[in-house]
């Protein structure tokens, strides 16, 4: 199975990479992080006369990189009881891509994918992250795509996610399930 990690935190070697890596070491899988990559915020133009306009940044090269695998890890901190703002920007641009003609079968690819989420949060994530799993899920949904599950991690400061045993534990066989 052909994996791709996409890292949205904005932290390079965080306590969400450190969890990250005990599912899907640097050394296995392709991992992309946002916080390298140009993408631009989504202009809703859905309904607009002349459709989206073409926007010059990463996104396409990065949902073509997406698109070659058949397991996506997205993995974020817990932003205010959501997403990373990279991730959200991401993703919202999806509804750009579902309407390029580059891309007639996005939507038929990502059926074919199965999700994993890897969240780390301090303020009680375990019960305060579920609606970014839930998110995840309706995401899932919405495309088509399995979510095959998820774990979730505590952690505030930096280091302290090699003190939360069973999150790294539940990540080194999350993608074993």
């Amino acid at each position: 199975m052909k994996t791709v990690v996409i890292h949205g935190s904005t932290r390079e070697n965080g306590n969400t990479e450190y969890l990250t890596y005990h599912a899907v070491p640097k050394e296995k899988g392709t991992h992309i992080y946002l916080r390298e990559h140009f993408i631009q915020p989504i202009v809703d133009e859905r309904h607009a006369e002349h459709g989206f306009e073409e926007v010059e940044d990463d996104h396409k090269k990065l949902i073509n990189k997406m698109l070659e695998h058949d397991a996506i890890v997205f993995s974020t901190p817990i932003y205010w009881y959501s997403m990373s703002g990279p991730m959200k920007t991401f993703i919202d641009r999806w509804s750009q891509i579902l309407r390029d003609p580059e891309f007639p079968h996005f939507r038929e690819e990502l059926k074919k994918k199965k999700v994993y989420l890897i969240a780390v949060g301090g303020d009680t994530p375990q019960v305060k992250g579920l609606p970014l799993v839930q998110q995840f899920n309706y995401i899932c949904q919405f495309y088509g795509m399995t979510f095959e599950g998820y774990v979730i991690g505590k952690a505030s400061r930096p280091g302290q996610m090699e003190n939360d045993q069973k999150a790294l534990r539940a990540a080194s066989v999350l993608l074993e399930q």
